[in-house]
């Protein structure tokens, strides 16, 4: 049996998902703002560092796997495009950087990071926030979105999770992730029945937007159904499966998305094509 890290673990996918994980018979260190083994705020860098140091107390230095499930909807507030930015993007990378030796110690682990259909569903959202989150200015990408008025709160959260799949995409394919043995996807829920889509649907502006959202299958999804795509993302089965989005969301990305993806490189990218398969080669010859 293994152990692993289940952020968000007091509620919602992330609470799912732990009892999944213990019904199976694995040991969980939950992180959460209460009803956890680890009791953190991961609005602020000193609560991300302290959770990551405990987490890694408990488990001895080797985690079999992790769920990044802690996350904040698109509410509105005066600093809440910050500490959406803090807690989606920084409460991911910041614990998955300090979490990875670990994860790379047992040589198989599996980690599944929370995203959402919003990174792809969710229009105009500004590239500058992304990039500003990507290149680790938190506070540049909030002045970003702080400008767009009453569109804040949706355009940090499109935001924050486009930011954090680029994030996982990259750096799952490099030797410091798939080389050591560690496979980082990311599964994308669509509208969840969680209690954080019962906050969003207490605010008549959001509610509307929810509920005239295209969700061709009709509803919202299962928090235990998600739970199961994650266990099966943090099996042996998913050995093969590396730096993937999965989307489960009833199929809004699809109805918005149905001829804009797959699509191949083109012309334009086949500069960067071959710029990465050297990179590639050079690296697996060193290896």
């Amino acid at each position: 049996m293994g152990v692993y890290a289940v952020t968000g673990s007091a509620s919602g996918m992330g609470c799912q998902a732990a009892e999944k994980l213990r019904a199976a018979g694995h040991t969980v260190i939950g992180v959460d703002l209460r009803d956890a083994e680890v009791v953190a705020d991961l609005s602020n860098p000193t609560g991300r560092a302290g959770a990551a140091e405990q987490v890694l107390a408990q488990c001895g230095g080797r985690l079999d796997g992790a769920v990044l499930a802690a996350g904040l909807g698109p509410k509105p507030g005066p600093g809440m495009p910050r500490t959406v930015f803090e807690v989606n993007f920084r409460g991911v990378v910041d614990l998955l950087d300090a979490w990875r030796p670990a994860l790379a110690a047992t040589e198989r682990a599996k980690v599944v990071v929370i995203g959402s259909n919003s990174s792809t569903t969710i229009p105009a959202v500004p590239r500058r926030a992304v990039r500003a989150l990507l290149a680790g200015k938190t506070a540049r990408a909030a002045r970003t979105v702080k400008l767009l008025g009453p569109a804040a709160p949706s355009m940090a959260y499109g935001a924050s999770k486009i930011a954090v799949t680029r994030w996982a995409r990259r750096h799952a394919v490099t030797p410091a992730w798939a080389g050591a043995g560690i496979r980082l996807n990311v599964l994308a829920p669509g509208a969840i029945q969680t209690p954080l889509l019962d906050e969003l649907l207490a605010i008549p502006q959001q509610a509307k937007a929810v509920q005239s959202f295209p969700v061709p299958v009709g509803g919202y999804g299962d928090p235990a159904q998600l739970a199961d795509w994650m266990m099966f993302m943090l099996s042996d089965s998913a050995e093969f499966l590396c730096g993937s989005v999965i989307f489960v969301d009833g199929g809004t990305d699809a109805y918005f998305r149905s001829d804009a993806w797959p699509r191949s490189l083109g012309l334009s990218g086949v500069p960067r094509y071959l710029m990465r398969l050297r990179s590639f080669r050079a690296a697996s010859h060193d290896d």
